[in-house]
């Protein structure tokens, strides 16, 4: 049976971590890491409450160091890397396990979104998110990225980069096997959207990306995504 390990790279996201946590439980993770940037808030203490979490700190800033730093103290077969504002649903994990076990040639994967606010809008996010990954096998960090922990290891890890970690990250591992989508959703929060507007945050998605093809490198590309956790 394989081992799942969810590693949650965090900072100041004291109101969004308790339901991460509590739906990697749920789903019937057994190896749960938080790794903090350098919280401001009560991150890290409501995180430790959890008496099946290992919470960790990280020296440097920057998800990818977050996330590889939890990769190196996962246990566990596949490395599920879980955005602070997004939860998994409760058949996930047993999702990922029965397809990761059907056959040796996947490596890697996503879930489908499912966006916390009605309305067309957010379905045609979902629905556009979704057809990225099964043409171009771009999965992004909201979307629940897993990989086999040999994989990951053996293609090291997220690149030593402020932005765009996830992204590059797929374009390693779409050339070393299989990359799925899953069946079960992950619930992403609509916050980001809201904040920016749809189309502008849709429109400013489409502009890095096009940016970051044409050889513009992440520490630049970065400058237009302020803030982004």
């Amino acid at each position: 049976m394989l081992q799942v390990s969810v590693i949650i790279p965090t900072l100041n996201e004291q109101h969004t971590i308790a339901a991460a946590i509590d739906s990697a439980t749920q789903a019937g993770s057994g190896d749960i890491i938080v790794v903090d940037g350098g919280s401001a808030d009560q991150t890290t203490h409501i995180a430790a409450r959890h008496a099946a979490v290992t919470v960790l700190t990280s020296d440097q800033p920057g998800r990818a160091t977050q996330q590889n730093l939890g990769a190196q103290n996962a246990t566990g077969d596949v490395l599920l890397f879980l955005h602070a504002d997004c939860r998994l649903s409760p058949d996930s994990i047993s999702d990922l396990v029965n397809r990761v076990n059907s056959s040796t040639e996947i490596v890697a994967g996503c879930f489908r979104q499912k966006i916390d606010q009605p309305g067309y809008r957010y379905r045609s996010l979902e629905a556009g998110n979704l057809w990225r990954v099964r043409l171009l096998k771009w999965a992004y960090g909201d979307q629940g990225i897993f990989v086999r922990s040999s994989v990951f290891r053996e293609h090291d890890g997220f690149p030593d980069v402020c932005f765009l970690e996830d992204l590059l990250l797929m374009k390693k591992l779409r050339r070393a096997g299989r990359v799925i989508v899953l069946d079960s959703h992950i619930e992403v929060s609509a916050r980001r959207w809201q904040q920016r507007g749809v189309l502008g945050q849709t429109l400013r998605n489409w502009l890095i990306v096009a940016m970051a093809q044409l050889g513009v490198t992440p520490e630049r590309l970065s400058k237009f995504y302020p803030n982004d956790r």
